[in-house]
């Protein structure tokens, strides 16, 4: 994300111009804004022409600049895009003020926004700012008779291939260099910056042979982790086990997996940890909280009209803040926000218990 203005405007409100780079750029922003905020970029828009002199031929798109005042947001990981809606506040073209409009923001196209910022999306987007410099991995886990490639976003981890076939020695011994072959042509064309190779036993040692002498060009990129699972599972676990943190400092999702850990750990021994609203709410009253835990589509609804909470979302977070703890939010696209959900969306880690 590449933040190219900030400036203050009247009654606190603060004014940002944002280009995403990237579709976790996207996704960013999709926690950044809410309804309220105005949000201004150029964009196409159908005009109707419907006047004496010209029959109405069902519009023709024209360029123009419009701001909006949001009402709605919906991030649209497939096709790339943010698509934001509302009203027409101020345009290049007067006669289109007060009409309904939806910008389909994509990478590369400039966005001002303005907002009361709150310092957790003030946050998101500096982490934005920062995962610029970070490399992409894959992570290719493989074992006898099949290999499966991820690779590593900021909102998760995307599976983009399950390859099998019959491997093995001796007679099979084609099978199994077609499998290498075909696992070395899809970490190719993701084009990584880094690639994690893991799995169990030997086949990822013989996986990298067969790179070294056909796939070369990736084999400068490959880093080995062992583990004893391919697929999701085998994933998790090159996660957990610190292997990207290597090659991309630490990962929002490592990090997650950690928390989320240590959270199951301490609520299975009965020790030092909170989850749901009121029980936080009281933890962060205590001034208890060492890591508040709070999920990203939980924070949203709830700072909208549709949540249900009988507590304030907000006042958790700054009262948390205020007497000294950290705040992390949680992606849902990966499982540690998953299971962040099953707990009610917010969690924390004390540092004592509640009795």
């Amino acid at each position: 994300m590449q933040i190219k203005d900030r400036e203050q405007i009247e009654g606190g409100r603060k004014r940002v111009t944002v280009v995403p780079e990237s579709v976790d750029d996207l996704w960013h922003l999709q926690y950044v804004l809410e309804p309220g905020d105005r949000v201004a970029g150029d964009t196409t828009r159908r005009i109707q022409r419907n006047d004496d002199q010209m029959r109405d031929t069902g519009g023709e798109r024209e360029h123009m600049w419009v701001a909006i005042a949001v009402d709605d947001i919906e991030f649209h990981r497939f096709a790339n895009r943010l698509r934001v809606g509302g009203e027409i506040v101020a345009c290049s073209r007067e006669d289109q003020l007060g009409f309904h409009h939806t910008l389909n923001v994509e990478a590369r196209e400039e966005l001002s926004i303005e907002k009361y910022f709150k310092p957790d999306q003030e946050a998101r987007l500096e982490e934005a700012e920062e995962a610029t410099e970070n490399p992409d991995v894959a992570i290719a886990t493989v074992e006898e008779g099949q290999a499966h490639v991820h690779t590593v976003a900021q909102y998760g981890t995307e599976e983009r291939a399950t390859i099998t076939g019959t491997t093995g020695k001796g007679e099979y011994a084609r099978g199994r260099s077609e499998l290498f072959a075909e696992l070395g042509t899809v970490l190719e064309r993701q084009d990584a910056d880094a690639i994690i190779l893991a799995g169990p036993g030997f086949t990822k040692q013989d996986a990298y042979k067969y790179f070294e002498q056909n796939h070369s060009e990736i084999t400068e990129q490959i880093t080995m982790v062992d583990a004893a699972a391919v697929g999701d599972r085998g994933v998790h676990e090159v996660l957990k086990r610190g292997a990207v943190a290597d090659v991309q400092q630490e990962t929002r999702i490592e990090s997650e997996a950690e928390y989320i850990d240590e959270l199951t750990r301490r609520i299975a021994d009965g020790a030092k940890a909170a989850y749901g609203p009121e029980e936080v709410k009281q933890a962060a009253e205590f001034g208890a909280i060492d890591r508040l835990l709070v999920l990203d589509d939980r924070l949203r609804k709830e700072r909208g009209p549709d949540g249900d909470w009988a507590v304030d979302v907000d006042d958790i977070v700054r009262t948390a803040e205020q007497k000294g703890g950290e705040v992390t939010v949680f992606s849902s696209e990966f499982p540690p926000g998953q299971q962040l959900s099953n707990l009610g969306g917010i969690a924390a880690l004390l540092r004592y218990r509640l009795e």
